[in-house]
């Protein structure tokens, strides 16, 4: 009496086994983090382009041509704005690169969990 409920559990349980890992790949597949990833680097890129502009006009200022018959007056010491605009440059711009290289390889998982997820879907007879 035991193989007789054993046979038919056992294709019961192998059918059980794709729709779990489907309905799993679904919720995984529910939120797309590398959309969210992209938006934060977009953000950044924005925001280092802005300081881009900024460090250059602050450059400029300080070392930049002046219109016939203006004196510039010198500052004593380092550029200290123009050092922090720099830094503040480089650091937006490198979170916004490290972001937009983490969003590639979550879509490359993404792409595979999706491509898997397909074939679990055409496997249990769920595609039309």
């Amino acid at each position: 009496m035991t193989s007789t409920p054993t046979a038919p559990a056992a294709p019961a349980s192998g059918a059980a086994g794709p729709r779990a890992e489907h309905d799993a790949l679904g919720e995984r597949l529910a939120v797309r983090r590398s959309v969210d990833e992209i938006r934060k680097a977009l953000y950044l890129g924005f925001a280092g382009f802005l300081s881009v502009g900024l460090t250059l006009k602050l450059s400029w200022d300080r070392w930049g041509t002046l219109a016939p018959g203006v004196v510039r007056k010198l500052h004593p010491g380092p550029p200290i704005l123009v050092g922090l605009a720099l830094a503040a440059t480089m650091v937006l711009l490198a979170s916004a690169i490290r972001c937009f290289l983490r969003a590639r390889r979550l879509q490359r998982e993404e792409d595979a969990l999706f491509a898997r997820f397909r074939a679990l879907r055409d496997e249990l007879g769920l595609e039309p």
